[in-house]
């Protein structure tokens, strides 16, 4: 047994558990490989509500050049819902512990983590802890902070009373919530896309949500970004009721070496309303 410490530089104490062999760590997460074996790999991690059949409609345009790995997080998807420990996760640290242990089980090297909304996020706390593995990011409609900050003038979108009043509702009623903010979530253009997105909310276990979903809308990652130094491409949207122009322009500003990309898709996923322009801009800034 040795000591795995759930991102140690940042806020939350040090948790000390039994490091799981590289089989249980994989079947934990349902994770997937497809596309080339040799290929540089790309880590695709999903964002809140969802499982990693959201990024379906991206991998037909990624594995022909490169090493695909989705995994599902504790809670969603084919995850193991055994693993779930609601102070592991009562931040973003214990997932992306989550993610370290999965890039050290599968010995990656090289490769670019692409994480969406909160999991940008996710993938920003873990970097620091691959430098040998992990040489990208991607963050896709990221937000370090949902809250506005009247201190600072930072404005993430939401009030405090805006973020308890979604919390109280999505605690009482997830898949109500699930119904009327899918359709929020994917833009006005996307209807179909909003009842997959549905569906996806759908298999997600109601309780850990409540709890991600206070992690997620509650969370302060703006000091953490500069602490990931690998080259990082931001992809915003256009008219993203989550994440607006500002906040992309934000990250990229505050990343040491961030790069801005506003794409012409509009809502909050891209990879599943414009899957051939994330597919493009993947495969520009990772093939490089």
């Amino acid at each position: 047994m040795r000591a795995v410490a759930v991102s140690a530089h940042l806020r939350t104490a040090t948790v000390t558990v039994a490091q799981p062999d590289a089989e249980r760590v994989l079947l934990r997460h349902a994770v997937r490989l497809s596309g080339d074996p040799a290929g540089r790999p790309l880590v695709l991690l999903h964002g809140f509500g969802c499982d990693s059949a959201v990024w379906r409609f991206v991998l037909p345009l990624l594995e022909d050049r490169f090493r695909v790995v989705t995994l599902d997080q504790i809670g969603a998807g084919d995850s193991d819902p055994a693993a779930y420990d609601p102070v592991r996760y009562d931040g973003l640290e214990g997932y992306a512990d989550d993610l370290v242990q999965v890039c050290e089980a599968l010995d990656l090297r090289d490769a670019v983590l692409v994480g969406h909304s909160v999991s940008a996020m996710t993938v920003v706390l873990a970097a620091p802890h691959l430098p040998e593995r992990v040489t990208g990011l991607v963050l896709v409609a990221p937000t370090p902070r949902y809250l506005d900050d009247e201190v600072t003038g930072y404005r993430g979108g939401f009030t405090r009373q805006d973020i308890e009043g979604l919390l109280e509702v999505l605690d009482s009623n997830w898949l109500g919530w699930s119904e009327s903010m899918a359709p929020v979530i994917m833009g006005e253009n996307h209807p179909e896309m909003a009842a997959e997105l549905t569906r996806s909310f759908c298999r997600t276990d109601p309780q850990i949500a409540a709890q991600f979903a206070e992690v997620t809308f509650l969370s302060d990652n703006r000091a953490d970004l500069d602490q990931a130094v690998v080259p990082a491409l931001v992809l915003q949207c256009t008219r993203d009721a989550l994440a607006s122009e500002s906040i992309g322009e934000y990250v990229a500003e505050h990343l040491p070496r961030g790069e801005l990309l506003v794409l012409q898709a509009t809502g909050h996923c891209p990879h599943m309303s414009a899957p051939a322009e994330v597919a493009e801009a993947v495969r520009r800034f990772a093939g490089t």
